[in-house]
């Protein structure tokens, strides 16, 4: 077994087996030393620089005692896979479910997660999306304090069960997209930065200091991050990796690292034979990320798009504060229906200044732009966690539900969405350290506080309850309210399936117009009407209606070229 690490201005010693071993530098800056016997499950650490601490390998595979313990030696080639015949999922005409391991189930195991891909089959979806699974400090996290950038948290099931959790997937027909943390590392147990320079001299982020992508030694750090995405997609057969916060990445080299990462999966997809998706989160509102390399972009095949989120949000909500300010009209939300952003170039009030480019309607295809009505964010970074479920009757998120899922671009759903779960998706953490844990529970509570938010109301991070309150009910699948939206969403999904026009990826086919409380999305031999009042409202659709496909309510009324919605409902009909 040869053990290598990282270390450039450092001195390494492999500690294994009770005893410190000299290791050799390369002129790359590599420490090596082969170790007959040393086979899987053999624990080892680095000692540096003389130190007596032993510290766990940066790209640990395996870390069964926890971040601060020893790595111990895992054998990809172990795993006996049955997902032979899997060749991918694309990402046009998909739809993605987001999900959190540790909430999901009760057991909060990838295990546990397997025994309701059945559900996940039966909605209709196509690609699962893992919130961040590597390793961090504590029991319990959203997983954004991730310190192990190689290794699968332990307390999910460790590197065994994300890979059965993966081939089960594969077995039902669903890709599995993980969510990746490549901006920041988390704040304990990380010890990356201790054996080379991964951090920038200068610079930080919301989450901590800045990651190391430009300056001195930069290129080891980037060879790191990119080792670590294309491990993900070919040792553990992951689908797509969702990139978190690309906009926190500083690279002022001629190539950024997102590009690069890019041109690299796409070698890997050419020789794995199968769609491999890198979807980013940003908030520059800038389509050079996913625009093709070939045209001068970064090449990623999607990013997540909030203005979607904000429009339909602050429409169906009415809620205006912070980032919301700009954003609630009929009219803000056909602009984003029929062109992606709503700040593209244009005035923002939240930021104070003009922000976004615009989308070329006839060359971009909507699938790249991944939208929403809920996700991670959304949700638990409100004080409480209050789902929409909480704030909307049910009319209107049957209303939300079909602009969503019959919009141009790719939908993701967020767990629990489809039933309009009850339980809310709180800030949760499990810090050990009782410094940090404080501080994160302060810094919580301060930053609501700044919004009108009594510190009494805003749960604690840290409390077990907190966790728990958040931890999907399964048995309201059956109860009334929720069966209903169920039904809804999996009608909506085979509806999206079966009609060609609500997948065609084609912007410059969308037209959307909208009167006082009602919209109107076509999309080639189909329109989608909406009516967002609380009184019934008759709809001018343009043109001869040949039959109606989907209705939230009963009551819905065809005429020739118009149909009579029930108050808050919505409906998907065919032209002749």
């Amino acid at each position: 077994m040869r053990f290598e690490v990282w270390a450039p201005e450092q001195t390494v010693r492999l500690r294994i087996g009770g005893t410190d071993r000299d290791m050799t530098r390369g002129d790359d800056g590599w420490w090596r030393l082969d170790v007959p016997g040393a086979g899987p499950g053999t624990d080892y650490a680095y000692v540096l620089d003389g130190n007596d601490a032993a510290l766990p390998d940066p790209r640990s595979r395996w870390q069964p005692a926890g971040v601060h313990g020893p790595s111990r030696v895992y054998d990809h080639a172990a795993f006996v896979w049955t997902d032979g015949g899997w060749t991918g999922r694309q990402l046009p005409g998909s739809v993605l479910y987001e999900l959190h391991v540790g909430t999901f189930t009760p057991q909060g195991t990838f295990d546990a997660a397997i025994d309701r891909l059945d559900h996940l089959v039966d909605l209709g979806v196509d690609l699962v999306q893992l919130l961040p699974v590597n390793a961090f400090n504590g029991d319990r996290n959203w997983g954004y304090d991730g310190a192990c950038w190689y290794a699968p948290h332990e307390g999910y099931g460790g590197p065994d069960g994300l890979k059965r959790f993966v081939d089960a997937c594969h077995g039902r027909g669903l890709g599995v997209v993980l969510d990746v943390v490549y901006n920041h590392f988390g704040p304990s147990g990380a010890y990356a930065p201790a054996f080379a320079p991964y951090l920038a001299a200068s610079g930080s982020n919301p989450w901590g200091a800045a990651v190391n992508l430009d300056g001195p030694r930069a290129d080891g750090v980037r060879r790191y991050i990119l080792d670590s995405a294309l491990a993900w997609l070919r040792d553990y057969h992951v689908d797509g990796l969702r990139l978190d916060a690309v906009h926190a990445l500083v690279d002022h080299t001629a190539t950024h690292l997102l590009e690069e990462l890019a041109t690299e999966v796409a070698a890997l997809s050419a020789h794995l034979r199968r769609p491999l998706t890198l979807i980013a989160e940003s908030d520059l509102n800038d389509p050079r990320l996913i625009t093709p390399r070939e045209a001068g972009g970064y090449g990623l095949q999607a990013q997540w798009d909030d203005d979607v989120h904000h429009a339909l949000h602050a429409l169906l909500t009415g809620e205006r504060q912070g980032y919301y300010a700009d954003f609630g009209s009929l009219d803000c939300l056909r602009t984003v229906l029929e062109g992606a952003f709503f700040h593209a170039g244009t005035w923002s009030s939240f930021r104070g200044r003009r922000h976004g480019r615009p989308v070329d309607r006839r060359t971009m295809p909507g699938h790249r732009f991944v939208a929403y009505l809920q996700n991670h964010d959304q949700i638990g970074n409100r004080a409480v966690g209050d789902r929409l479920s909480a704030v909307l009757s049910p009319g209107l998120l049957k209303v939300g539900a079909t602009l969503l899922l019959t919009g141009p671009f790719t939908p993701m759903l967020f767990m629990g969405e489809e039933w309009a779960a009850d339980t809310p998706w709180q800030f949760f953490t499990g810090h050990p350290e009782a410094d940090l844990a404080e501080a994160v529970r302060r810094g919580r509570r301060r930053e609501f506080a700044a919004h009108g938010w009594a510190e009494g109301d805003v749960p604690d991070p840290q409390d077990p309850a907190t966790f728990a309150r958040s931890t999907l009910d399964w048995s309201e699948l059956d109860k009334p309210g929720h069966a209903e939206l169920l039904d809804l969403h999996r009608r909506l999904i085979a509806l999206r399936r079966e009609r060609a026009e609500l997948t065609d990826p084609d912007l410059s086919r969308v037209q959307v117009w909208h009167g006082e409380d009602v919209l109107v999305v076509r999309r080639g031999r189909c329109a989608v009407a909406a009516n967002l009042s609380a009184e019934s409202r008759t709809v001018g659709l343009r043109a001869p209606v040949g039959a109606v496909l989907l209705a939230t309510e009963p009551g819905v009324l065809a005429g020739d070229d118009s149909v009579a919605l029930p108050p808050e409902s919505a409906v998907v009909v065919e032209y002749r």
